[in-house]
């Protein structure tokens, strides 16, 4: 049987695949050979970016490792895809590699001691951040899904920082009004749930002080597949375009969007 090789969902991803299909209809169009070369030239240096950065990048865990290759040979498609769960799951929403070391250097660096996961899937991007986390450090991570949680918390067992993990099942924004109403705060947040709701998680945090002060959030898939720069638009690259402004026009903080695998913002409240 076959690999199953994941879709591109990058900007970069997405941009290797137009430049494979460009170059293979310019040979067969016998384009003159100095267009050609551009075009493979093109193609190495895009291709390339990606590679090369995960063999500069710090080797993921064992357990890490574990989550990503358990993701990726579950049926997610046989699961959620149907139309009967109104949920759409598949491997290519894991945080993966490159960016899950990322999250855990900005850990160490903020030396955060509580984070908020707005958006658990399997966990990759949950333990990454745990693993950067002090013994008595903390997260409390938000799924939606029962199943997905079930999935994560077998996965966590084989780590010994799975233990700072506590995951809480629910739709997001219900489970934001929990914390909050507990009195709960935190020094680091990663969003990375439904889309459509990001304005609000991120209204969520500021508002009612889940977010600590000159705390800092993490935003994944502020990029998606170029959408909120392109004119065509999703209705989630809409809504990615949309907080990506208010963020940009919010007095209250400051950020940064990193080109990394698909977006990712950091903000710092101010």
């Amino acid at each position: 049987m076959s690999k199953l090789v994941p879709r591109p969902v990058t900007p970069l991803g997405i941009l290797v695949e137009k430049l494979e299909t460009a170059l293979m209809m310019a040979r067969e169009a016998l384009v003159a050979t100095p267009v050609i070369k551009q075009l493979e030239t093109a193609l190495l240096l895009a291709a390339g970016i990606d590679p090369y950065i995960e063999n500069c990048t710090t080797t993921q865990s064992p357990a890490l490792r574990e989550i990503a290759l358990s993701t990726q040979a579950e049926k997610w498609s046989e699961k959620f895809n149907d139309g009967a769960t109104g949920r759409e799951l598949e491997q290519e929403m894991l945080s993966g590699h490159l960016e899950g070391q990322a999250l855990k250097m900005f850990v160490y660096m903020s030396r955060a001691q509580s984070i908020l996961d707005i958006g658990m899937f399997t966990g990759y991007s949950a333990l990454a951040m745990a693993e950067a986390l002090p013994e008595n450090g903390r997260l409390v991570a938000c799924e939606v899904d029962a199943y997905v949680a079930k999935f994560a918390q077998k996965l966590f067992e084989s780590s010994p920082h799975g233990a700072k993990i506590e995951v809480e099942v629910g739709g997001a924004l219900e489970t934001l009004d929990k914390l909050a109403a507990k009195g709960e705060c935190f020094d680091l947040a990663f969003i990375d749930a439904d889309k459509e709701e990001y304005v609000e998680y991120y209204k969520k945090l500021l508002d009612s002080n889940l977010l600590a002060p000159q705390g800092f959030i993490c935003v994944d898939n502020t990029l998606l597949q170029g959408q909120p720069y392109l004119s065509e638009q999703s209705a989630n690259g809409k809504a990615i375009a949309e907080f990506n402004q208010i963020v940009a026009e919010d007095p209250r903080t400051e950020q940064v969007l990193l080109p990394i695998r698909d977006g990712l913002t950091i903000i710092r409240r101010v």
